[in-house]
């Protein structure tokens, strides 16, 4: 039986290259199926298990699939991380500089969208496949300091050999994830890697507070902009006598009159000034105002849904769509919402928090977690969603859309209500 896990920060403090040759035993150890005298640490050992069950290669070449300029700079410019580029610039890359490190900034779905610090260093990195416009997601590429973090939520240092490719294993790297600050909701990664010879202990703390600091700043602005908005907006709505709001382009709530004060109404991606049906108001009038939205909900109920459309065909596209007589809205789900909408197709009669609990993470005990993902689910789907337990309203005639292979059905969900869904998707032996 292997030892306690390798706390490898003091090993790799203390002796570097003992260390990188403690670590490639271990990583061949796991590659082979052999026994190793050290066990990974957890964080690592679960990210192998993860990229084994998914095929990556450890001896892929990374070097290929490179985004064009033009859709680097288009990415650049929807990320809100450009936002905060100084504050990470300022936190990291002059340090990073004097250190032989480099950092890097990816979005959410793992592409390189900036680099900067040791020019030495990033000539390293391009041998690595760690360019502008690389796919670094941990399904891709294995086990790294971009994809890891992305995956697990928090900050992750991988140390030479618990990278799984091997091309990667000369390299460190310390990343932390940047979540909106709004809805928790992943914007991408900033990361500082270099040789491991250079690799600091406490490295992985520092990116873990600039990550912070950044997520800081990204609030101050969201505030900001609500302020000035809602000094557009007082004047507007202290002229109309019936139900009213302003919203940000995002939906995020600066002011209302006649109403109960939601704190985010669900948009369309396209929205224009007229008449259309939001899902938790009904129909509305739509106004723009500098900075978002007037909305003027009418005086008639919204009425329930006639059709709820879960597609799960399209493996990286889950959507939902519903539809009655006023009209039809769709909105792309993200995995756990797709997840949780498809156990509510599949248990019309409901389910309760616990079992929810019990069919995302196999612990019952984690209602918190299901009940906080059903309230954002409730944002846009409103009164199409009853609770206690959840479920479909009665009069929703709710179709779900599945893909053709039962592998195809929210690959990357490793719940497992979802895996014993695939498993019963298959054909007899």
């Amino acid at each position: 039986m292997a030892k306690s896990p390798l706390y490898v920060t003091q090993l790799a403090a203390v002796d570097t290259a003992r260390a990188a040759r403690v670590l490639s035993e271990v990583r061949e150890a796991m590659l082979t199926g052999q026994r190793a005298r050290l066990a990974p640490r957890p964080v690592i050992e679960e990210s192998w298990g993860r990229v084994l069950r998914g095929g990556v290669d450890p001896e892929r070449d990374v070097r290929s699939g490179l985004l064009d300029a033009e859709e680097v700079r288009r990415r650049r410019t929807l990320s809100p991380l450009r936002h905060v580029l100084p504050v990470l610039r300022e936190g990291l890359v002059s340090v990073a500089d004097a250190t032989h490190h480099i950092m890097v900034v990816a979005d959410a779905e793992g592409r390189v969208l900036w680099r900067e610090g040791s020019p030495a260093v990033l000539r390293k990195a391009d041998g690595l496949g760690f360019q502008l416009g690389a796919d670094w997601r941990e399904s891709v590429v294995g086990t790294n300091g971009v994809g890891t973090p992305a995956v697990v939520g928090r900050p992750v240092q991988v140390f030479a050999s618990e990278h799984f490719v091997r091309s990667q294993t000369s390299w460190t790297c310390a990343g932390a994830p940047v979540h909106d600050p709004r809805d928790g909701r992943l914007l991408g990664v900033v990361d500082v890697s270099g040789p491991l010879e250079t690799m600091h202990p406490a490295t992985l703390a520092w990116v873990g507070s600039v990550a912070k600091l950044a997520e800081a700043r990204l609030r101050e602005r969201h505030l900001e902009s609500l302020e000035r908005l809602r000094a557009v907006g007082a004047p507007v709505l202290a002229r109309i006598a019936g139900r009213a709001l302003v919203v940000d382009r995002d939906g995020w709530t600066a002011g209302v009159t006649g109403m109960p004060y939601p704190r985010r109404v669900a948009l369309p991606k396209s929205l224009s000034a007229g008449r259309c049906r939001l899902p938790t108001l009904g129909a509305c009038s739509v106004e723009q105002l500098a900075g978002g939205w007037l909305l003027r909900p009418a005086d008639e109920p919204q009425r329930a849904a006639v059709r709820i459309v879960l597609d799960l065909a399209r493996p990286r596209h889950p959507s939902v769509t519903v539809a009655d007589g006023a009209g039809t809205w769709t909105h792309e789900l993200s995995r756990r919402h797709a997840e949780l909408l498809f156990l509510l197709a599949e248990h019309r009669s409901g389910r309760s928090a616990a079992q929810l609990a019990e069919d995302l993470f196999g612990d019952p005990a984690r209602t918190v977690t299901a009940r906080a993902e059903m309230s954002r689910v409730r944002r846009y789907l409103g009164g199409f969603l009853e609770h206690r337990p959840y479920r479909f309203c009665d009069t929703a005639r709710v179709e779900l859309h599945l893909p053709d292979d039962p592998n195809d059905l929210l690959p990357h969900s490793t719940a497992p209500a979802i895996v014993r869904a695939r498993t019963a998707m298959l054909p007899p032996a």
